[in-house]
């Protein structure tokens, strides 16, 4: 089992930039791949970003290339979410995802463990 939690959600301004975390416990997830997920209200779960196990690998999705950086500390256990140049289409509830078997992919149901989410909300 993995615990995820993230943080570092908020209100912004367009323009704006936001760092979210995501914080795992119960098992060190070095050696598995790492995604974020956002779903906004009446909208299914949207692919955001992943990362290989040793950081070396990185993956977007084109809504966010140039603007979201994905990035990981495996000696913390934590996966980061840099996003800059927000936009009010980012406006969404942001989840974090472990892959067990360390694919890099966009699939939602091939993540094997969630977070709860944080909230994320860019004003025009």
């Amino acid at each position: 089992q993995v615990q995820l939690v993230e943080s570092g959600g908020g209100l912004v301004q367009a323009g704006d930039s936001l760092r979210l975390s995501c914080a795992a416990s119960g098992r060190a997830i070095s050696n598995f791949v790492m995604g974020w997920f956002r779903q906004a209200p009446g909208k299914e779960r949207e692919f955001v970003a992943a990362i290989s196990w040793s950081g070396s690998s990185t993956y977007y999705t084109n809504s966010v290339k140039g603007r979201f950086t994905i990035s990981r500390d495996n000696a913390g256990n934590t996966v980061y979410l840099q996003m800059n140049n927000l936009k009010p289409e980012d406006t969404a509830v942001y989840h974090c995802a472990v892959d067990l078997s360390n694919v890099l992919r966009s699939s939602a149901d091939k993540y094997d463990f969630w977070g709860q989410g944080t909230q994320v909300t860019v004003s025009s």
